[in-house]
């Protein structure tokens, strides 16, 4: 099956089950690979790269304020790319997580 027939296949679907299948797919990313981890008493507890103390929040904080890849890379060359695509698909899976962790970082600081 070619990637457009299953994009032609997924558009056709409910609401529910795009979500459904969003969500399957993001947490496949975010479980590949390194992945991200929740550890207690690691960074407060947060999401993280997993095997860093990088939290998900951190970079996506970075993005907003208009860090590309390319930079971010070079910033903690210890993560990949990948890292990154697992970054981004938690933050979107996870859009009020981060919010709260960003705004409350910004509060303590």
């Amino acid at each position: 099956m070619t990637r457009q027939e299953i994009e032609e296949q997924l558009l056709g679907l409910s609401l529910a089950d795009k979500a459904e299948i969003i969500q399957s797919l993001t947490k496949n990313l975010s479980t590949s690979g390194r992945g991200i981890t929740k550890t207690p008493g690691v960074c407060g507890g947060e999401a993280c790269i997993a095997g860093t103390r990088i939290a998900v929040w951190l970079l996506a904080e970075a993005q907003q304020l208009g860090i590309n890849e390319a930079q971010l890379l070079q910033d903690y060359p210890h993560i990949t790319a990948a890292d990154l695509v697992n970054a981004w698909a938690y933050a979107d899976a996870h859009p009020e997580e981060i919010t709260a962790a960003i705004r409350a970082n910004n509060e303590a600081a």
